[in-house]
Formats: C-alpha cells, structure tokens, sequence
C-alpha cells in the first residue's frame, strides 16, 4: 500500500486507509457478510497483516465507527458550532451533514447509522456518547432558537430527533446519479424544515421575507369584506 507519489505510507495513513477500505466493502456487504479475509485482500495485506494493526472484527467497526465521529466532528461541527445565530447554526450545520452523509467517501458516518446496534459493551457505549453530544448540541441550538424568538415554540428534543429523522435517513435514497444533486436535496430538506418553524416576528425582519411561513390571523369584521 503506497500512495500515488510512490513514498511509502506511515502508520497513521496505512491504519486510516485500512478504516476507509473496510468501511466500502462493509456498506457494499454488511458488516455479517464481510471477512476479515476479503478486507484484508482489498487492503493488499495478508490477514496476519491485518491483525497487526486490528485486533478484531468488532474492534475493527468500532474504530471504524470512531473515525466516523472524527470525520463528521470536523466536517460539520467544527464548521457551524460558532455561528452565533441559533437557526443560521441549525440550517448549516443540517446543510454540512447532509452533504457528509451523501458523498461518497463518507462510508465511515453511513456505518455508525446502519450498523449502530452492532457493537456491544464498552465500545458501544463509548460511540453513543458521541452521538449523544451532537443530540445535545442540536436540543441546545433548538433552546436557544425557541427562548430568541427566532422559531415558534417547540421542544428541543422534538427538534432535535426531527431534524436527526430528517438528516440520517438521507442514505437510504439518495442517488448519486438521480435527478437531484446532492447540493439540491440539502437546500430543499434545509428550506423544507425550517421555514415553516419561523417566528412570524422573525420572519418579518428585513431580509426575512422568504421566511414567512406563518399565516396571519384571519381579519374580522365589515373591514374584512373585498380585502
């Protein structure tokens, strides 16, 4: 395993490059339907190779799984967490995440959803730990959103799972080669759920027209008559 410009890789490149080919071949098979044999083949190592970096299969996906936390934690969280707008952060931070799941060199985010209730003991709780801090940034950032008056009323853990139902399921249908674009179904899930939470006060903020999403209240009265 060499990289293109010919110099041999070090461990940390080699281990990492061992996380993302195990990752393919365990989205393209299942974790159950994938050997350590047929991983340690695509990795160009004999299996006694393999074991040299990984001890075994599941401390393999938990690694796996770890890198994925890694990966997301710096491609969607380091990215949005300082937005200092509450709904800004919530849109861009849902954006990141949809593009994070649905480009191809993810397969390591796309495992901790579909292969989540695979681990056990320690190291299933170890990853849900880390799951469990983005569900507490996305409660907070719904919070914060709700106390500003920025979104109308709403329950931050409701908040939270319904953007999470949204974001996570995304793998599940996307189409690399289907009619909409990756970059079209993040603006379009990101426009479709957040606009309808709007505050209508905030809504009517300069710059904020395209928000209103909440109807006024019914006019009563003979004034109302041919308005």
């Amino acid at each position: 395993m060499t990289n293109t410009g010919g110099r041999k890789p070090d461990e940390g490149e080699r281990y990492r490059a061992i996380l993302e080919t195990a990752a393919r071949l365990i989205c393209d098979r299942g974790y159950e339907g994938t050997s350590m044999q047929e991983i340690a083949a695509a990795c160009r190592m004999t299996k006694a190779g393999l074991y040299h970096h990984i001890q075994n299969k599941e401390q393999l996906l938990f690694a796996i799984m770890n890198y994925g936390m890694d990966l997301f934690e710096e491609q969607v969280l380091s990215r949005v967490q300082d937005i200092p707008n509450p709904v800004e952060r919530l849109r861009a931070c849902m954006r990141h995440n949809i593009l994070l799941v649905t480009r191809g060199w993810s397969k390591e985010v796309i495992i901790i959803l579909h292969e989540h209730a695979t681990l056990t003991g320690e190291t299933r709780a170890f990853i849900d730990a880390r799951k469990k801090r983005y569900v507490d940034f996305l409660e907070e950032a719904f919070a914060q959103a709700s106390q500003q008056g920025l979104i109308r009323p709403v329950d931050p853990t409701v908040g939270a799972f319904s953007f999470l139902g949204m974001v996570l399921w995304v793998y599940k249908w996307f189409k690399p080669d289907g009619r909409l674009t990756d970059e079209q179904i993040a603006d379009g899930m990101v426009d479709l759920l957040f606009p309808p939470l709007v505050a209508a006060d905030s809504a009517g903020q300069p710059g904020s027209a395209s928000l209103r999403m909440v109807p006024r209240a019914p006019v009563t009265g003979t004034d109302s008559e041919g308005a």
